[in-house]
């Protein structure tokens, strides 16, 4: 390396590290700033207010000769650079896509679980109301049986005597015979009934 370069490049290294001041060609001034990098397109200053960015384009022309400002550098620089946010911008809107996409299938499955939980809960209910209900017809199927084998097994007529003559008149106590059977059949067609909704619940 020559000594001419050194100097040169030791005269560019301390022109970034040491503090300076910018005026961009609309009037915009940055005072007691630090050039903390150079990118082809512009410099990103430091100062106490934070870190900031400014283009090439926007500042006067030693500034970009002082920099060695290349104008089809900085142009391909900044497509790069927007092609390179532009994939990142993609990129985030797919992970959002994706997460709000499986955000939505938990959601459904949750629901779906939620709602088969519940069904069952009801199905069971259901099913034990039957049981009873089941059990119930089937004591009053039992009860209906003995009082009809009773009074089945009772005389049909019955003999009475006034004076010297005889006669025969229907037994009363059979009376409720006829209601007896038909609540019977009533009984069991609805014990029929809830026996074939038990076994539906119990699929």
């Amino acid at each position: 390396m020559s000594a001419s370069t050194f100097v040169i490049l030791i005269i560019f290294f301390a022109s970034i590290a040491l503090a300076d001041d910018f005026k961009t060609t609309d009037g915009t001034e940055y005072k007691n700033v630090t050039v903390k990098r150079v990118e082809p397109d512009g410099i990103v200053l430091s100062s106490k207010s934070g870190i900031s960015k400014v283009y090439f384009a926007e500042l006067p022309k030693e500034v970009q000769q002082r920099f060695n400002y290349d104008p089809e550098k900085a142009a391909a620089y900044s497509s790069e650079q927007n092609s390179a946010q532009e994939q990142l911008r993609k990129q985030q809107e797919e992970a959002l896509r994706q997460k709000a996409e499986t955000t939505r299938k938990n959601n459904e499955q949750l629901a779906k679980e939620q709602a088969g939980i519940q069904w069952t809960g009801e199905q069971r209910q259901n099913a034990q109301a039957l049981k009873a209900r089941y059990a119930d017809l089937q004591q009053q199927e039992d009860d209906l049986l003995h009082r009809i084998g009773e009074i089945a097994n009772l005389p049909s007529y019955l003999e009475g005597r006034s004076g010297n003559k005889y006669y025969s008149y229907k037994n009363p106590a059979r009376a409720d015979l006829p209601y007896l059977q038909s609540h019977l059949q009533d009984v069991r067609h609805e014990k029929d009934q809830v026996r074939q909704q038990l076994e539906q619940a119990q699929r």
